[in-house]
């Protein structure tokens, strides 16, 4: 015999020991019990009732043996006192509810584990304010994604007084004017999810829009859209309430999206779409057009479409192009060199803006690329993987070995190893993907810079040199957004960062808890926007000394905005055994404890098991598909129990193999209770396998985050570290994605790299450094399912014995979840109520009453397996809600169904008392604009902040004729702080034979005219230094200029004096306040001298004055934004002087 032990078996010899000295002289108990009759069949020793179940706990807890004391069940405290300084595990007093009916329910005693409070399993911080991150103007609060299906918002814009917002269905428009009022409300005008959201306005349905863009030289708003058109919208358009505004001029610009487009700095529309095409739109043509009525919108519409220039087809040669095919995912105008910068995935082409030349191609490391292939497509051999090669013939069942437990192992280990090829060849992808381009920007001194798809920022010079990489956040960059002297980087992760133009990393905050999709600058504001359609503005300032005077003050109104809300919530947890109940057990389990509940969860195991089943579930698991007919069909017979469609709706589900959980709401409380997630961990063979693991929900509630989990452990007596391991597996590693994302991305399946990465991380232990966790970061989580633990130090009869007499304190003390529980080594600081139901397995199917326990060859030793256990925003049980502590829950009833006979464990439920502390954020938007304008600290420091530096410019004429290139000075008065500038030309127009101007006509966004070059157009001039930025005529006649169809007509025009209004905006860092100075270029075809008379007359008639420039001395010696500085300002103001 061998005598060598098993590690486990050592570990439940010594709990058995600590036990029997914890409760001494245990006595022996009669094998028998009484039969389902009620007839004996033997009288034993009366045992004198030890359970709690009728006692009163007020009185206290008598200890099994009266002569000890120190018995755990003596732990108790009441809620509203302090618990006991001693390092044990302990239960909470039970306390009185409030039900929603007016009367009052005593809850239950709780049992708390020990570890809560620390490291992972610390709970999250919450706060009227948020303390780590700037405070904000929600414009549009976080809405219920259920409720954004077709209207989700994909991008935002900013004008002077307006935000708008491209959507699904349309666009829509917030006035700035109206930011801080209230939101309509539920049951208002606005539609579901837009209730606490700032008054806004909508247009007419349109295909989705994928990207948009202001003109604010012809007050318009330019949108792209998913049917391939360009839409225009005007920002002055009366705009009324009941009515949605319609677009202006619209054509179709692609066959496929309109993925990017962006005007070029000389008025051009540059569009992007699929397969790498690149389209110009000629301003003339879209200035033609809109000039025509509104009855002429079809010849306006084809006349802009007959204008287009394919670029892709003009750089292609026999078939080769020299573009990348791939989608054009960004468009930049480089307006300060008037060039174009057209990205893809993995490769940059330059383009001039004005003659539309290819200057030169290059991939993301910023290698030239002299020939692009075609696009591949990277084909994954999955099923071939997961399933095997159809040629190779299926090994034939050999009589002699080829049992079926072999067969079935032979078939769990192929699926695990499929699933752990497929999870490494998608690694090696993920890794391949990791530098995708994903943003550009322009930053204010003229550099380019690019963000990746694995946090990587590039810096770019103007002519697509790669002049540094920089990491500051291992995340995906979605977006950027330059103003100033500051840029700012949108991630997928919700942080957004604030970078000087050095790169140099300023400052970061979490702004959204979803990425971060757009950002843009208005109204004194950087306004980000989450995939989820949140809208928050950030005070360009910030962070910084205006946050600090906000947060205090907003804090000290927290009692006007704060909400708070009762609501009951029933869990259910069965391991079904392969079987199907009927609705009279399914009424007995759920049916009739649900009258006053509005949250149903249910957890499943087993629901169905086999080898072949579960190699399947694996190997569509690592293809992204989940379900099975058998777990549809008992969602259906709940929801048949449950009357769903009338009282209760199904919000969704998520099944691993053999494991279930669903989710109903009652249909009242809808509107507040949505954005499911879901999440799955398998912790069978190679934690690849779903028969045992761990699937997951997770819901918004009034606006807090509840997880649900349904867990299935390892099994057996001895296996207790192996079930301690499951739950810290599921713990660390469960990662939630959208319930939509499960059928069309194969990273919603079991075992993503997330998780992966998350499992190796957390093996060094360290969880200070682990990153934050879905389940740490909720503010509540329950735990349901057969976690497996047993009764140990028992024998089967002694087991089943204290059954009969309901001894279940005893029975408590030889649990092993509670002894592991009050080590500190599973479920750490969660809660369970005092257990007072009969142990739940193991009975023989269809046996009633406590005779149906296992009584077979192998007589198992009855156990509470079924449990559920939660933790709520508690640190410590005096702590009531509130928005630093918004979630408390308490235990109405924990109870086992004993008469449904179906499986050989019991139904279990526990219903559950949840207070929820909630902020109305239309209130506090109100609340905090009230702060904002009537505030006086808050003023001064707005007024500080507004200061925009002194700048003085050399002239304010300048007269150019054929190949003129004149130099204007820009100096920066200030001594201290560095200014941003920028050229604009805010029209243009023709010199009649009277030498009076005709009307100034903006161009596309202000830019320049064809013949006119500006360079550098934009800048940063440092602390008491000088730019000088060129103006220079080009000669522009060049035949094929036009489209199709399109006379060239307005390039002739070089025979004509023009004038142009040049307008120099100087701009601070910390608000959107501006100063300008407007120079008048003037191009002349006859001399100078009567150009210079001809413009002195005209000033004499209310023109502007000033000093004629002419010279035609070239600039050199430009710095890093193709500017030149000077360190001696007051000669340049002796040298305007003489000019």
């Amino acid at each position: 015999m061998d005598e060598r032990q098993d590690p486990e078996e050592n570990k439940s010899n010594t709990l058995t020991t600590l036990f029997n000295n914890v409760l001494p002289n245990p006595r022996k108990y009669s094998q028998n019990l009484r039969t389902n009759t009620g007839t004996h069949i033997k009288r034993h020793q009366q045992i004198r009732k030890h359970s709690l179940d009728d006692e009163t706990f007020t009185k206290g807890i008598d200890r099994f043996n009266n002569n000890d004391s120190s018995s755990a069940d003596d732990d108790f405290y009441s809620s509203t006192e302090a618990a006991p300084c001693r390092e044990r595990y302990d239960y909470n007093w039970s306390k009185s509810i409030d039900c929603s009916d007016g009367t009052q329910q005593l809850s239950l005693p709780e049992f708390v584990g020990k570890g809560g409070g620390i490291g992972l399993f610390k709970v999250p911080n919450r706060s009227a304010v948020h303390p780590n991150r700037p405070i904000c103007l929600e414009l549009r609060p976080h809405p219920l994604r259920e409720t954004q299906v077709g209207k989700y918002l994909k991008t935002i814009v900013c004008t002077e007084t307006q935000l708008w917002a491209g959507q699904e269905s349309g666009v829509r428009v917030w006035n700035f004017t109206d930011a801080y009022e209230a939101g309509a409300g539920v049951g208002g005008k606005t539609k579901r999810g837009d209730e606490d959201a700032a008054p806004f306005y909508e247009s007419a349905n349109t295909s989705p829009t994928m990207c948009m863009l202001v003109d604010g030289g012809n007050k318009l708003v330019w949108s792209g859209h998913k049917d391939g058109r360009v839409r225009s919208w005007r920002t002055d358009q009366p705009i009324d309430e009941t009515t949605p505004f319609k677009e202006g001029l619209s054509w179709q610009a692609h066959r496929g999206p309109v993925l990017s487009f962006a005007f070029s700095a000389c008025g051009d529309l540059w569009t992007g779409s699929e397969g790498g095409v690149i389209k110009i739109w000629p301003w003339e043509a879209i200035a033609k057009s809109l000039s025509l009525s509104s009855e002429e919108r079809h010849m306006a519409a084809l006349l802009v479409e007959r204008s287009s220039v394919d670029l892709r087809n003009q750089v292609t040669v026999n078939g080769v192009c020299s573009i990348s095919s791939t989608d054009v995912k960004c468009l930049l105008s480089d307006n300060v060199r008037a060039k174009m910068w057209a990205a893809g995935s993995f490769s940059f082409s330059l383009w001039d803006a004005r003659t539309r030349e290819l200057l030169k191609v290059y991939n993301i490391d910023g290698q030239l690329e002299n020939r692009v292939d075609m696009l591949s497509v990277l084909d994954h051999v999955v099923e071939e993987e997961m399933f095997g090669s159809k040629s190779k013939k299926e090994k034939p069942q050999a009589a002699a070995g080829g049992n079926f437990l072999q067969r079935s192992r032979n078939a769990i280990m192929g699926a695990a190893d499929a699933v752990r090829r497929v999870a490494s060849k998608s690694t090696v992808a993920f890794q391949e993907d990791i530098k995708k381009t994903e943003a550009l920007v322009l930053s204010g001194d003229g550099m380019i810079w690019s963000g990746c798809s694995n946090g990587l920022l590039v810096q770019w010079d103007g002519n697509g040199n790669r002049v540094q990489d920089i990491l500051y956040h291992p995340s995906s960059v979605l977006c950027f957004c330059s103003y100033g002297s500051r840029i700012w980087v949108g991630y997928m992760s919700g942080m957004v960062h604030i970078l000087d133009l050095e790169g140099n990393l300023i400052a970061g905050w979490v702004s959204h808890n979803s990425p971060v999709v757009a950002l843009v600058v208005g109204n004194g504001n950087i306004f980000s926007l989450a995939t989820h359609g949140g809208i928050r503005g950030w005070n360009l300032a910030s962070p910084g000394p205006l946050d600090t005077i906000l947060r205090p003050k907003l804090a000290e109104k927290e009692l006007l905005y704060t909400r708070k809300e009762n609501i009951k919530i029933l869990v259910g947890t069965w391991n079904v055994s392969q079987g199907k109940p009927s609705q009279d057990a399914l009424r007995t389990w759920l049916g009739t404890s649900v009258s006053d509940v509005g949250i149903l969860i249910v957890g499943l195991q087993e629901v169905e098991m086999g080898a072949g089943f579960l190699a399947m579930s694996a190997a569509k698991e690592t293809v992204g598909v989940e379900g099975s007919s058998i777990g549809q069909w008992w969602q259906d017979a709940i929801g048949k129990s449950l009357d769903e469609g009338s009282t209760f709706e199904r919000v969704g589900s998520r099944q691993l193999a053999a494991l279930l959980i669903a989710v109903w709401v009652r249909k009242s409380l809808r509107t507040h209770i949505g954005d499911l997630d879901v999440g799955a961990v398998a912790c069978g063979l190679g934690r690849a396998i779903g028969n045992k693991g761990g699937v997951a929900l997770r819901l918004r509630v009034y606006d807090r985050i509840i997880c649900f989990v349904n867990c299935h452990f390892a099994a057996h007596l001895e296996a207790v570290n192996r079930r301690n391991a499951d739950f810290d597996h599921i713990y660390r590693t469960m990662v939630f994605t959208k319930l939509t994302n499960l059928l069309t991305n194969p990273s919603a399946g079991v075992q993503t790299a997330a998780q992966m990465l998350r499992a190796t991380t957390s093996a060094g232990g360290n969880s200070e450094q682990e990153g934050k966790h879905d389940l740490a970061e909720a503010d509540m989580v329950i735990f349901c399912g057969d976690f497996n633990y047993r009764l140990f130090g028992l024998t089967y009869d002694e087991a089943r014995d204290l059954v009969s007499q309901r001894c279940f304190d005893w029975l408590r003390e030889r649990d092993q979840l509670r002894a592991e529980m009050k080590a500190g080594k599973v479920f750490q600081g969660l809660r369970e109520a005092l257990i007072r139901f009969p142990p739940t397995y193991k009975f023989e199917k269809g046996k009633p009453g406590l005779g149906g326990y296992d009584s077979g060859e192998k007589k198992r030793i009855p156990a509470w397996c079924d449990r559920i256990l939660y933790r709520d925003s508690r640190s410590d049980p005096t702590r009531e809600c509130s928005l630093e502590c918004p979630v408390v829950a308490s235990i109405l009833s924990y109870e086992a169904c004993m008469e449904v006979l179906e499986s050989d464990h019991k139904p279990v439920r526990c219903k559950f008392h949840v207070e929820i502390s909630h902020v109305d954020r239309s209130v506090r938007r109100q609340v905090f604009g009230n702060i904002f304008k009537s505030n006086d600290r808050v003023k001064a420091m707005l007024d500080e902040l507004a200061y925009v530096p002194e700048t003085v410019v050399s002239t304010n004429i300048i007269v150019l004729q054929d190949e003129d290139t004149c130099s204007l000075r820009i100096t920066n008065k200030c001594a201290k702080e560095n200014v941003a500038y920028q050229l604009i030309c805010e029209g243009q127009c023709n010199i009649m034979e009277d030498e009076q101007p005709s009307d100034f006509r903006p161009r596309g966004c202000f830019a320049f005219p064809r013949w006119l070059e500006v360079t550098p157009a934009a800048g940063v001039i440092k602390a008491d230094q000088t730019a000088e930025v060129t103006v220079n005529h080009r000669d522009f006649h060049t035949s094929g200029e036009s489209g199709e169809g399109v006379p060239p007509s307005w390039w002739l025009e070089d025979t004509k004096d023009k004038e142009v209004l040049l307008v120099v905006i100087i701009r601070g860092n910390n608000s959107t306040k501006t100063r300008t100075h407007r120079v008048n270029v003037r191009h002349s075809f006859t001399d100078y001298k009567s150009a210079t008379a001809r413009t002195n007359a005209v000033d004499s008639k209310g023109g502007a004055r000033g000093n004629v420039l002419r010279n035609k001395s070239h600039v050199s010696s430009r710095g890093p934004g193709g500017h030149r500085h000077s360190h001696s300002s007051p000669n340049i103001v002796d040298d305007s002087r003489r000019l």
